[in-house]
């Protein structure tokens, strides 16, 4: 008898080989244990003791029980899936947790699922949790595993078994007759998951790829607490109603036309004008930091892409080429080629660094159509970009001038709580062991004199260079990734960029690139969902609605007013349509105009405005001027 010996906590046993950690913890008196954890791998009570081990028994106030938990309602998800359409027309894709619940893709022969669906499902399940059917697993030979699942009409099962590598443990878990390919680890019986609810359905490629059938994919959240399962579905509501795609279409704001192209943003006049009062802002900061701004073209040579190695690495997001005078071009993914080019239009000496190369610059993706997302993800999009040019000697100042730089234009916008990573060098990095370590050095001290906290993540960096990210957290409390500074050790060898140094020999420069937003599109996004469309004064596109009572007695006021806050270059909005007064007030209200001024009778009279602050309620009678001062005071400040 082959035996091996597994440590739990201080004690330790020697069990013969394939017995199973809840027999284990059953021999040592441990209760209520639902799975266990070897270093950082998760296991369940019906996995087998191969090898010496030492493990910890998981419980239910472990945070990571709730993998195991999730991982189980998965499969209870597929198994009512099943009961309710039959064993013969659902054929199951895969099941995965999230970082707050889990999905599973299935195919429904001959049926879209909907959100009643949804609530029969949500009934079937807590049937099948509710009779607490014991689980099993069960290891299988490939070819054995391949028979089971083509029996049972299990394509995409069969097609996952012809992917696992050989000699890796196949195995399948199941309960009161439902049997799916699974690794693990699960829960020991139906009855022993948590708090669960099922959100919504998806569409999903097969694999992602767009060329393989689309599957439903069904989303559930669950938890052990009630409470938390709740104050999540109130959190999903307040995102619902926060959704940029809602808010850019209720406020006029810009369309994305399936007969244009999926992905592609049309601006409409109010949100051209919240997209002009963001780049002017942007440019004026640039302009006083030292950048110089530039501007390239849509398309390049196909040689250009070649060169800097976007043929090689980045062509499956790039467009198909076009063909003029036999030469190729393709739409630009990047703004970096055509920034270097300009450095080195001439010869550059020491003395000229760094230099500060800012665009907004458009460029265009390739981007399946399952990933599209409202101007979350887009497939022209234009990014903020900047590329800075300096001596290895410039790196560390130029760092941290270019992150402090991000955080106040964040703060400028209404952000407060960043969390900032740093990847470092990855396993296939190019570039010198000299380089990776001053560029790491320069943006670790870079953070710590920003006094922003940051985390770690060892070997996350790009083969061509270190980053830091920065993602700020919304009102709501999402993280949303935003600013990066990047290095580049790859364009300056690739495209021979030099400089003159003191020693009037020629040097290789480093480059940084930078976004502070990412791009203009995902960030007016952001800005929708974190402000709930009330946007600040000064973004705002109509920044005061004037309400006539009667168009045709105070009408002619109303305009006089709206013509002296124009000419103070206050964007304003002139309503004199014959609906009632409350009628336009409430649009106006739905519209999230900060302010609204109606005039009637007494403000003709006394040459008075009545205003109401979106935030602020009434305001009161108030004169122009003093409204005025109000006004240019607010978009002064960018309160």
């Amino acid at each position: 008898m082959e035996t091996v010996i597994v440590k739990v906590g201080d004690a330790q046993v020697q069990v013969e080989r394939g017995t199973t950690l809840g027999a284990i913890f059953a021999s040592l008196g441990i209760e209520g244990a639902i799975g266990a954890k070897t270093g950082s791998e998760l296991l369940d009570l019906h996995t087998p003791v191969k090898e010496n081990m030492q493990v910890v028994p998981l419980f239910r106030e472990d945070p990571e029980s709730l993998e195991l938990m999730r991982h189980t309602l998965s499969h209870v998800l597929a198994q009512a899936l099943k009961e309710i359409y039959g064993y013969e027309r659902v054929r199951l894709g895969t099941g995965p947790t999230t970082e707050e619940g889990f999905y599973y893709d299935v195919e429904v022969e001959g049926h879209t699922l909907s959100s009643e669906d949804l609530l029969l499902v949500e009934e079937k399940m807590r049937e099948i949790v509710q009779r607490d059917f014991p689980i099993f697993r069960k290891e299988l030979e490939r070819q054995e595993a391949v028979e089971l699942f083509s029996k049972m009409g299990e394509k995409y099962k069969v097609e996952i078994i012809n992917r696992i590598e050989e000699g890796e443990t196949i195995s399948v878990y199941g309960q009161d007759g439902f049997v799916d390919l699974c690794r693990g680890p699960h829960v020991p019986s139906t009855g022993m998951v948590g708090e669960f609810k099922l959100t919504h359905v998806a569409g999903a490629y097969w694999m992602g790829d767009s060329s393989r059938p689309m599957l439903q994919r069904i989303y559930g959240i669950a938890f052990w607490d009630k409470k938390e399962l709740e104050d999540r579905l109130r959190f999903y509501e307040e995102a619902k109603k926060r959704d940029h795609r809602r808010l850019g279409k209720e406020l006029e704001l810009f369309l994305i036309d399936e007969e244009v192209g999926p992905g592609l943003v049309i601006w409409l006049p109010k949100g051209a004008i919240l997209r002009k009062t963001l780049e002017d802002y942007w440019k004026e900061k640039h302009i006083k930091r030292g950048y110089q701004l530039v501007y390239t073209p849509h398309v390049g040579n196909a040689n250009l892409w070649r060169i800097s190695g976007h043929l090689d690495y980045y062509r499956p997001n790039m467009f198909s080429p076009m063909e003029l005078e036999q030469e190729e071009y393709f739409l630009k993914p990047m703004n970096c080629p055509f920034h270097v080019a300009i450095y080195k239009s001439k010869v550059r000496s020491y003395r000229e660094l760094p230099i500060k190369l800012a665009e907004l610059g458009t460029v265009y993706r390739y981007e399946m159509s399952g990933v599209l997302h409202g101007l979350m993800r887009v497939r022209g999009f234009t990014q903020d970009d900047a590329h800075i040019i300096c001596t290895p000697e410039q790196v560390e100042q130029v760092i941290e001038e270019t992150l402090l730089f991000a955080v106040e234009v964040l703060k400028d916008l209404g952000f407060e709580d960043f969390k900032v990573f740093i990847s470092t060098k990855p396993a296939d990095a190019i570039g010198s062991p000299e380089q990776w370590e001053l560029a790491e050095r320069a943006l670790k001290r870079a953070v710590e004199h920003s006094g922003l906290d940051y985390q770690l993540d060892e070997g996350g960096g790009a083969f061509y260079g270190p980053k830091i990210d920065v993602k700020i957290r919304d009102a709501i409390g999402r993280l949303w990734q935003c600013s990066t500074i990047q290095f580049d050790f790859n364009l300056p060898e690739r495209f021979d960029m030099q400089y003159v140094g003191p020693d009037n020999r020629r040097h290789r420069p480093y480059m940084v690139h930078r976004a502070i937003f990412g791009s203009i599109e995902r960030f007016v996004g952001v800005l929708l969902e974190h402000y709930a469309g009330l946007l600040p004064l000064w973004l705002s596109p109509v920044q005061v609605k004037i309400l006539a009572v009667s168009p045709d007695k105070h009408g002619q006021y109303a305009r006089q007013v709206e013509a002296q806050l124009r000419d103070r270059g206050i964007r304003v909005e002139l309503d004199l349509r014959e609906d009632r007064l409350s009628a336009r007030i409430r649009d106006a209200e739905l519209q999230k105009v900060p302010y609204v001024v109606v005039v009637g009778d007494r403000e003709l009279q006394t040459g008075s405005l009545s205003v109401r602050g979106k935030k602020e309620g009434n305001l009161g009678s108030m004169s122009l001027q003093d409204f005025t001062r109000l006004l240019l005071e607010k978009i002064d400040k960018k309160e």
